[in-house]
């Protein structure tokens, strides 16, 4: 391995605090009418925020400094308590069920989601797969199989929730590692073909995904039901027009966009910063995906760089997804905009996550 760098990647530091400073004020914004409304406080969110915030900080400056080896020293024993925190929230008088998803685990006042942090114990997991086992790769059997064997049984126990957004996040992050290691095209399109027969038994499941794809195709047939959040999406979106309503005039944040410091911020920030406000945000995260490319390019050995693969990855579907929702692109998924959504388990795994790529990038040679 090479000479530690001597300082981390100073400009993703920068990106990543600016991304986490414009989500704070717009989790504030957002939340400030439904806040005030159902807790007498129009704080009641953006502090919260901001305490995952500080957390998720700190955990970031420090991991920064934890040789990112550890991860592959302790990848198994992290994969296995992930797994057994799944399976505890399927347990009833565990498990808390929040818009129909059973997928949080109280602790004290707070809630932790552990299918978000079994996102960065597969990452871990299976970059150590990889690197151990390239050679393999090009195997159905020896290679493909057991990484995929393994994502798909952390999807499975996702969607008993259940919670496709995050399954999807999962898997899709997971496919770009196995990609990137050198797997057979043959093999993915056989898989795919699989995958999309099982996409299609998982919508036709469960009627509420009916609705969702129907949604996405014309929200208009069900707007005050499955279509509701869409259209009121790109009715924040649309008045914005290039400069936005300013900040903390958005209309749809007053009872119209449900809960719209969650899922749906973005259309709130281009409703109140337009279009120049949407497209700096877009901005901020290509260069974030930029820096973190590079860093997996220029690591040392193929565990840094499958592990920095996963975590851009990670974060760039994640951002795709999001924002292909609110823009009305995709079907609602319920997936949360890194550094700027209100969310503690996200937040906090996103930042910390952000730690080990900059622990990477004091290795990485460019």
């Amino acid at each position: 391995m090479s000479t530690k760098r001597s300082t981390p990647d100073f400009f993703l530091i920068i990106v990543t605090l600016s991304l986490l400073t414009i989500g704070l004020i717009m989790v504030y914004s957002a939340s400030a009418v439904w806040a005030t409304y159902k807790f007498d406080d129009s704080f009641f969110f953006a502090k919260r925020q901001m305490l995952f915030a500080g957390l998720g900080v700190v955990s970031m400056f420090v991991i920064m400094n934890i040789d990112y080896w550890t991860w592959r020293t302790w990848a198994k024993a992290i994969i296995i308590v992930c797994f057994v925190m799944l399976i505890m929230v399927l347990i009833p008088g565990v498990g808390l069920v929040r818009n129909g998803s059973q997928s949080w685990i109280g602790v004290g006042a707070f809630s932790i989601q552990p299918s978000e942090f079994m996102k960065f114990a597969m990452i871990t997991f299976l970059a150590k797969f990889l690197s151990d086992n390239q050679k393999n790769i090009t195997s159905f059997k020896k290679g493909l199989m057991p990484s995929l064997g393994l994502v798909f049984l952390a999807f499975g126990i996702i969607m008993l929730q259940p919670d496709l957004g995050t399954g999807t996040v999962l898997v899709g992050t997971c496919v770009v590692m196995i990609f990137v290691a050198g797997a057979k095209i043959s093999h993915f399109v056989w898989l795919g073909l699989i995958g999309v027969g099982g996409f299609v038994g998982l919508v036709l499941s469960a009627p509420y995904r009916i609705k969702r794809i129907t949604s996405f195709l014309d929200p208009w047939e069900d707007p005050l039901g499955s279509g509701f959040q869409i259209i009121q999406s790109l009715y924040a979106i649309g008045p914005g027009g290039l400069l936005g309503l300013g900040l903390g005039q958005s209309r749809q944040k007053f009872f119209y966009l449900p809960e719209p410091q969650t899922d749906f911020i973005f259309a709130i920030l281009a409703e109140e910063l337009g279009f120049i406000g949407g497209s700096l945000i877009l901005i901020l995260f290509s260069l974030l995906l930029w820096r973190g490319i590079r860093i997996a390019l220029g690591a040392p050995d193929l565990y840094g760089s499958f592990l920095a693969l996963g975590i851009i990855s990670m974060i760039a579907i994640q951002v795709m997804i999001n924002i292909g929702v609110v823009t009305g692109l995709m079907p609602v998924t319920g997936i949360t905009l890194p550094f700027l959504s209100y969310g503690g388990s996200s937040l906090t795994l996103m930042l910390a996550a952000v730690g080990v790529l900059l622990n990477v990038s004091r290795y990485s040679r460019y």
